[in-house]
């Protein structure tokens, strides 16, 4: 009984590491222990889960590093061209009626941003799934390496929004942002007026109450604004009322960069929020794994609210989500 009870301060950890594992014997809140003789089977399975995604991430990683000096140089703008409406000659001062087109869904472009000390290239997989599922305006944008602020790169984020919407012609954007990129985003969202622009900003791995990881880290000032109680972690909690953006965050539970795991959760009375659960991934593998792009897709060609008015908050306690095998 000795050893029992000295291990009780270690079973929060073992039963969120493996949910359903039962209690201890003779302990008057937990029940007995008639699945005791599973557990050497569930470790096995988690640490076949953990190799998994660790092999996957390293993986990414290395394909990503082949890829990042594509990405380095901010991205082409393609040039104005006539619109479908548009069939003037040159040559003829009478404009032409235009033909009969069939009625098609209008989709908002998709602005993408990328995390920490990343770029555009992360977003290569992800950005052809989006074009060969129909939508054809997009836009990775990047900012430079050497941000330290996040309020800043806010407000670049919003100068290229404006100029996106007056360049296509569409009132507002969809956004996706991976890591930092959502933390940004939602920045500009919440705090610059960016729900004007912004119809349904997805994150994928953001720390949107902050993280712990690497301590070593905090040399870097943008990196201290990602701390929990940052000043920036602070402005992003107070009350944001008739919020017309919705929010799609993907968050996993086995993102070595979020600690906790939950801080990828975003929790806030005055937006409309869908957390969604990503099980067997890390935190690379977001922006590029193909169940989560599928996921993306969903949350994007779903129509969100126009005012923050009804809320919707998932705290990603509940059961669904996406599994990755």
């Amino acid at each position: 009984m000795k050893v029992t009870t000295a291990a009780l301060p270690l079973l929060p950890l073992f039963q969120r590491l493996l949910p359903g594992l039962p209690g201890l014997p003779g302990l008057p809140a937990v029940p007995g222990l008639p699945d005791l003789a599973s557990l050497p089977g569930r470790l096995t399975g988690l640490s076949l889960t953990l190799l998994k995604a660790s092999a996957l991430e390293a993986a990414i990683l290395a394909g990503h590093l082949l890829l990042y000096p594509s990405g380095i140089i901010q991205e082409r703008r393609p040039a104005q061209t006539l619109r479908p409406t548009d069939t003037r000659d040159a040559r003829d001062p009478q404009p032409s009626p235009p033909p009969p087109r069939l009625p098609a869904p209008v989709s908002p472009p998709v602005v993408l941003l990328h995390g920490f000390i990343d770029n555009r290239s992360v977003f290569l997989l992800l950005r052809r799934s989006l074009v060969q599922h129909g939508r054809h305006e997009i836009e990775s944008l990047n900012y430079s390496p050497l941000t330290c602020d996040i309020r800043t790169a806010a407000e670049l984020l919003g100068r290229h929004i404006e100029e996106i919407c007056e360049r296509t012609g569409s009132e507002r954007v969809d956004v996706v942002g991976h890591s930092l990129g959502g933390l940004i985003a939602r920045y500009y969202v919440q705090r610059l007026g960016g729900d004007l622009r912004v119809r349904t900003l997805v994150t994928l791995g953001t720390p949107h109450a902050g993280t712990k990881v690497v301590p070593l880290a905090n040399a870097h000032p943008i990196v201290r604004q990602m701390r929990p109680g940052s000043a920036v972690i602070e402005e992003l909690t107070m009350p944001a009322p008739g919020c017309r953006t919705r929010f799609v965050s993907f968050w996993s539970d086995l993102d070595r960069v979020m600690d906790p795991l939950e801080t990828a959760c975003l929790d806030h009375p005055d937006l409309s929020v869908q957390n969604v659960r990503v099980s067997g991934i890390g935190h690379l593998a977001l922006p590029v794994h193909p169940t989560v792009a599928t996921g993306i897709r969903q949350a994007l060609d779903t129509a969100g609210p126009e005012t923050g008015v009804e809320t919707r908050t998932d705290t990603g306690k509940h059961p669904g989500g996406l599994t990755v095998a």
